[in-house]
């Protein structure tokens, strides 16, 4: 009797709660389903977080730019923004500084730091709006289909021309020969860049992910800091007036006042020296692509490793510049190490920092080369997912092709010349600068954000103007003109 009372007091029960539990689960469901954009933002994806990170869903998973989550550390995302922003032009620096004089170079140096900055800023602005982190798309949404082989094309140009122009035109070979009184094959200049082709830059390469150059990109730091300390430790054992070698045979260099550090000058190298500080912090290129590979990304924390990234080597370049102008004052060179050179071509500290150098522009040359290939891939295969063939597909004819370039084409120089004055204030100034305006259209064009901009990219163009121009006085007058040391 009791169990037939129980049996039947707790079947309608259970069917109360079993109906209450399923209305429960469908008001959640309908609420869920209907009613997300009434939930707070906070509760909300974000557009840019919903773009930039992985996400599972049933269907099929939509091409991104990277299948990872990002898990690049600060630091590490430091040494390589640092590492693209260094390059030979750190040599060229000293001789700025002694047609500008000390102040005036100060003051030119700190302004282009701080532009650089903005530029940035201008980049991840444009990024965070649209939820894209390519350079390339960026300038699809600013300007179609044009806009993107335009962006496409000058990162290809610049990284190639701008940053493989010192390994072109450095004579570190010619002084390991005379150094070691011997002419080895392997220390033949042609062989020697297919050797380090090979063995050193194609392995790194081919990382699939820009985050593991962090590493070979501290090296290259390191190298370069010891370059820096070497200019100091020269600042104090170069007398000055210094000797002069000129075929081997020693001559005294004396000039009036040529051992007085000018604070500021004004000649007619001085326009010159303009746009070598103007492209002196160029990494834009890179990025977004280290934007998209960092841990817990976020404009502020990309814009934190931007700022940190442009103080560090502000400081490296200033800190070079002083101290080399304060070596040589009014003989100082357009090339730097040169200049030591002429005091003795056969100092071992010279000769082991100008392999230094060399092993540091080196170990840059994955990393710009990672910009390169993403365009291509954009350009060629913009829907295509991750294929480790055509990913060193890609490195190796890249490879192949530069080496061509640097082994058949001894003129090369005034090529990279062109294409540095044109790519550089394009990447810096001119690009974000008209992506910012066309992209970010929840600011009128009367806005000051969009006025600034607009000022920003026409200062690119007169950059632009100036250095095509300074190059064709260079082809009509001769080197004489720029310098003498070019």
């Amino acid at each position: 009797m009791v169990t037939l009372m129980h049996s039947i007091q707790v079947e309608p029960i259970s069917i109360y709660c079993s109906t209450t539990i399923y209305q429960v689960i469908s008001s959640l469901t309908h609420f869920i389903t209907y009613k997300h954009h009434a939930m707070p933002i906070f509760f909300r994806e974000t557009p840019e977080r919903e773009e930039f990170l992985p996400h599972k869903s049933d269907g099929g998973k939509p091409p991104q730019f990277t299948d990872f989550e990002g898990k690049t550390s600060f630091g590490m995302s430091v040494f390589n923004l640092s590492n693209a922003i260094m390059g030979s032009g750190i040599l060229g620096l000293s001789y700025a500084m002694a047609n500008t004089g000390i102040i005036l170079f100060l003051v030119l140096l700190t302004s282009i730091a701080v532009l650089s900055s903005y530029s940035v800023h201008l980049l991840l602005r444009s990024a965070g709006v649209v939820g894209i982190r390519a350079y390339e798309q960026l300038g699809k949404r600013a300007f179609g289909h044009p806009g993107k082989i335009l962006a496409a094309v000058v990162i290809t140009m610049h990284n190639i021309g701008g940053k493989l122009e010192f390994w072109v035109n450095s004579n570190l070979i010619s002084k390991v020969q005379l150094f070691y009184q011997t002419v080895e094959w392997f220390l033949n200049g042609n062989y020697l860049i297919i050797i380090v082709s090979i063995f050193i830059i194609l392995p790194l390469a081919l990382m699939r992910q820009l985050g593991y150059l962090g590493y070979t990109s501290g090296f290259s730091l390191t190298c370069m800091v010891f370059f820096l300390i070497s200019v100091i430790y020269k600042k104090f054992n170069i007398p000055c007036p210094f000797d002069g070698f000129t075929n081997h045979t020693a001559e005294n260099i004396s000039i009036d006042g040529e051992c007085e550090a000018k604070y500021f000058t004004i000649n007619q190298q001085t326009a010159y020296t303009v746009p070598i500080l103007a492209f002196a912090f160029v990494c834009h290129p890179e990025v977004l692509p280290i934007y998209t590979e960092l841990r817990n990304p976020t404009k502020r924390r990309m814009q934190a490793i931007a700022n940190v990234s442009i103080l560090g080597m502000f400081v490296m370049y200033l800190l070079t510049a002083i101290f080399g102008y304060l070596t040589f004052y009014l003989n100082t060179e357009a090339e730097l190490l040169h200049t030591y050179s002429k005091v003795d071509p056969l100092d071992t500290l010279i000769l082991c920092v100008r392999l230094a150098v060399l092993v540091a522009v080196t170990l840059t040359v994955p990393v710009v080369l990672f910009p390169i290939r993403r365009a291509l891939l954009q350009l060629l295969f913009p829907d295509k997912p991750f294929h480790w063939l055509r990913h060193i597909s890609i490195a190796l004819c890249l490879l192949f092709v530069v080496n061509l370039l640097v082994i058949f084409v001894p003129n090369i120089r005034d090529i990279f010349g062109i294409i540095g004055a044109t790519s550089a204030p394009s990447l810096i100034f001119i690009l974000p600068g008209l992506f910012y305006i066309r992209i970010v259209s929840t600011e009128p064009m009367n806005s000051r954000p969009k006025i600034q901009a607009a000022c920003f990219t026409a200062l690119g163009f007169i950059f632009m103007s100036m250095s095509l121009t300074f190059i064709a006085l260079d082809w009509v007058y001769g080197e004489n003109r720029s310098g003498g040391g070019h």
